[in-house]
């Protein structure tokens, strides 16, 4: 009993560490040379624009969007880990049936990532040119805050932030207690379905602004923390999907 309470009170301090670590690998990326390969803003995409879609680069991209999303996005899905944790807690082999939920989760993330890194590769390469994507940035900044307002005001954005919001009940609906490893992993991946359909949108808000800055990481992964986690948090959606939609039109506004 001493061991498992031990291995509870351990638990949460070990997945802070990796949150405030990857937060610090971030910040190092961007003060380094290499800050171009975390920099998701309309006309940061040069490297990929001249090697294609599948390069090296390509793999470093992928490392920092893998490290933004552990960064971000892991501290809003901390309660049903701990919980999944908690629930685990008399099996000896708790820690890797709660890793594979939290590979799971992140798995979704990471192909969410491939599939917009292709397509923006594909814009910047056939419907900007990268020349042209410098002088309609503002164009492609607009389009994103718009489409993110909106998906504020969805259903869709509701419905999977309902699941995200009630860790207990997700739990309950994909463990069965039986082929642990499996669904340890399918409860990963299915909570990472729920949560990219709840928060894609204001993800694509990397690409937003001509920044991959923390401070911007910062504050979307608040937002995206509150909505999840506090009592409160499907009251500021609204208010959120208003400033994008303003925001973005203002870009309009100025540019035509």
């Amino acid at each position: 009993m001493k061991a498992i309470k031990f291995q509870q009170s351990l638990f949460v301090p070990t997945t802070v560490v990796l949150v405030i670590v990857a937060w610090l690998v971030l910040f190092w990326w961007e003060q380094s040379p290499y800050s171009h390969y975390i920099l998701h803003g309309p006309t940061a995409s040069h490297g990929m624009h001249h090697h294609g879609p599948v390069s090296p680069a390509v793999a470093m991209y992928l490392l920092g969007w893998m490290l933004m999303c552990i960064a971000m996005m892991l501290p809003t899905t901390l309660p049903l880990i701990r919980l999944f944790h908690r629930i685990a807690a008399a099996r000896t082999d708790r820690w890797l049936l709660v890793s594979l939920l939290i590979f799971g989760y992140l798995l979704v993330w990471l192909l969410f990532g491939v599939v917009v890194h292709l397509a923006q590769w594909a814009i910047t390469q056939y419907l900007f040119g990268h020349s042209g994507m410098r002088e309609n940035a503002w164009l492609f900044s607009a389009g994103l805050l718009i489409t993110a307002g909106a998906f504020q005001f969805s259903q869709l954005k509701y419905k999977c932030l309902d699941k995200c919001r009630t860790p207990l009940s997700f739990v309950m609906s994909y463990w069965r207690g039986s082929h642990y490893y499996r669904q340890a992993w399918l409860l990963g991946l299915h909570h990472g379905l729920y949560c990219v359909g709840c928060c894609w949108a204001l993800m694509l808000l990397m690409f937003a602004v001509g920044t991959g800055s923390v401070a911007w990481m910062l504050l979307l992964g608040a937002i995206m923390a509150i909505e999840k986690n506090v009592s409160w948090g499907k009251l500021i959606a609204k208010p959120v999907g208003t400033i994008l939609l303003l925001w973005g039109s203002g870009l309009i506004i100025q540019n035509i």
